[in-house]
C-alpha cells in the first residue's frame, strides 16, 4: 500500500510538472490554437455555408465544428508530449527526470495524461466559443467523450514516440509539418469522404485521423461516413499498438539514456 502511494505521488508530481509547463504559456499553447480553429470556422462557413450541405438538415458551419475541434485536439495532444520531450533532450534536463525512481510506466502515463488534458482543453474551448454563434446538438455524448479521450491518447502516445526519436527541434517540426498536418487536413475535417472520387475514398480509409474525426462527428449528429463501432475499434487498436511501442522505447531507454 505504501509503495503504491509513493508511485502515485511520483506520477502526480511529473504530471503536475507537465501541466504547469503548458499552462504557463497558455496564450501560446491554448489561446493560439483556439483562435486558429475559430478563424477556420469563420472563413469556411462564410464561403460555403449557403452553398454546401454535407448531411441533410445540417448546416455546413455546424458540420465543420466537430472536425475543427477534433483536429485541434489531436494536433495539440501530439504537440504537448513531443515538444516536452524534445525540449528536455535539447536543454539536457531530461537527465533530472531519468535520475528519479520513476518507472517507465509512470513516465508514460504522466506525459500521456498531460497531452490528453491539453488537447481536450483546447477542443472544449473551441466548442464553447463556437456554440455562442451556432446551434450544435450532441446526439451521442458517449461517443463524443470516447473519441476525444482515445484521440488525445493516441496522438499523445504518438507524440511521445516522436519526441523520443527526434534529437532537434527541426526534426520535430518536420514531423509536425509532413506527417501530422497532412493527415489532419486530409481526414475529412472540411468534407465528407463520399464527396471524393472512389479511389480517394479508399485512400482516406488508410488515414487513422479519418476514423477519429468521423466517429467524433457521429457523436454530434448521429450520422457518419463509416460505422462508429468500426472507427472506435480501429482507433483503439492503433492506440494499443502505439502505446506498446512507446512503452518499449521508454523501457529500453532508446535515445534517452546515453
Amino acid at each position: 500500500m505504501i509503495n503504491w502511494k509513493i508511485q502515485a505521488k511520483g506520477t502526480w508530481t511529473l504530471l503536475k510538472k507537465e501541466l504547469l509547463r503548458f499552462w504557463r504559456v497558455v496564450f501560446q499553447t491554448v489561446a493560439a490554437p483556439v483562435i486558429t480553429g475559430i478563424l477556420y470556422l469563420l472563413i469556411f462557413s462564410h464561403v460555403l455555408d449557403s452553398r454546401t450541405e454535407v448531411y441533410e438538415g445540417v448546416a455546413y458551419s455546424a458540420f465543420l465544428i466537430p472536425g475543427l475541434i477534433m483536429m485541434s485536439l489531436l494536433q495539440n495532444s501530439f504537440a504537448n508530449s513531443s515538444s516536452s520531450l524534445v525540449q528536455s533532450k535539447v536543454m539536457g534536463n531530461i537527465v533530472f527526470i531519468l535520475l528519479t525512481p520513476l518507472t517507465y510506466l509512470q513516465f508514460f502515463f504522466a506525459f500521456l495524461i498531460a497531452a490528453i488534458v491539453r488537447g481536450i482543453f483546447v477542443g472544449l474551448s473551441i466548442y464553447l466559443v463556437a456554440i455562442l454563434y451556432i446551434d450544435l446538438p450532441i446526439v451521442h455524448p458517449w461517443y463524443v467523450a470516447s473519441f476525444a479521450l482515445l484521440g488525445g491518447a493516441l496522438l499523445g502516445t504518438f507524440g511521445i514516440i516522436a519526441g523520443i526519436w527526434a534529437d532537434r527541434f527541426d526534426q520535430m517540426a518536420a514531423f509536425q509539418n509532413f506527417v501530422i498536418m497532412p493527415l489532419s487536413f486530409l481526414s475529412g475535417v472540411f468534407y465528407s469522404i463520399h464527396s471524393l472520387p472512389p479511389v480517394w475514398q479508399k485512400v482516406s480509409q488508410f488515414n487513422p485521423f479519418f476514423y477519429m474525426i468521423d466517429g467524433f462527428r457521429y457523436g454530434f449528429f448521429g450520422v457518419s461516413d463509416i460505422s462508429p463501432y468500426i472507427s472506435l475499434t480501429i482507433v483503439l487498436v492503433f492506440f494499443i499498438l502505439l502505446a506498446g511501442l512507446a512503452i518499449r522505447l521508454l523501457k529500453t531507454g532508446y535515445k534517452l539514456r546515453g
